[in-house]
């Protein structure tokens, strides 16, 4: 079960626009990062709700899409993230996050995964530009865009062949995602 989910916790970039989420799902996908490991526990990651339709506008402006797919702007009107989540750090309680951005943002999209939707995980982002948007006080600093939505798009991994890590989508828009396997990571047993 939690390998069917983690299989399916895809990188989505193109979603059903006029599916909404509520504020409160979103909550108790926060609520699933907030659970996880930290750092000497010091719990420095912060969360901002992006749900409007003109801060929606706004924060996609920002944002940069699909680095691999040269002849994608990103997802088109109609296709665009219902809601996104960024994830701050609060300096004040401590400048190095260690992994817990990697771990708050793998129960949140777990947790969307598991409710049928899905999300991508930004971090191509003009900062200045999202940090004024925002309000983003001095003390605080965007560590990731979390863009998420219903998925409008269907997307397989399979097996790396000859080493291209490169992701691509063919005639039908299949997003299609290389993996190596799991012989080539393990690289002793002992």
């Amino acid at each position: 079960m939690l390998k069917d989910l983690v299989a399916k916790n895809r990188s989505y970039r193109r979603f059903f626009e006029d599916e909404k989420i509520s504020s409160d799902q979103i909550k108790e996908w926060i609520d699933l990062a907030r659970l996880g490991a930290s750092g000497r526990n010091a719990q420095t990651i912060k969360y901002k709700i992006v749900l409007s339709d003109k801060m929606r506008d706004n924060v996609f402006q920002q944002l940069a899409w699909a680095g691999y797919l040269q002849d994608w702007a990103g997802p088109e009107k109609g296709e665009r993230p219902t809601a996104y989540v960024v994830m701050i750090n609060d300096e004040g309680l401590g400048k190095n996050y260690f992994s817990d951005d990697g771990i708050a943002v793998q129960n949140l999209l777990l947790g969307a995964v598991e409710s049928g939707y899905g999300g991508c995980i930004i971090h191509a982002f003009k900062k200045k530009e999202l940090s004024e948007l925002l309000k983003i006080e001095e003390g605080f600093s965007i560590i990731q865009v979390v863009a998420l939505g219903k998925p409008k798009e269907k997307v397989v991994i399979e097996e790396m062949k000859d080493g291209d890590i490169k992701y691509w989508r063919d005639e039908k828009g299949v997003h299609h995602v290389p993996k190596r396997s799991i012989d080539e990571i393990i690289l002793e047993e002992l």
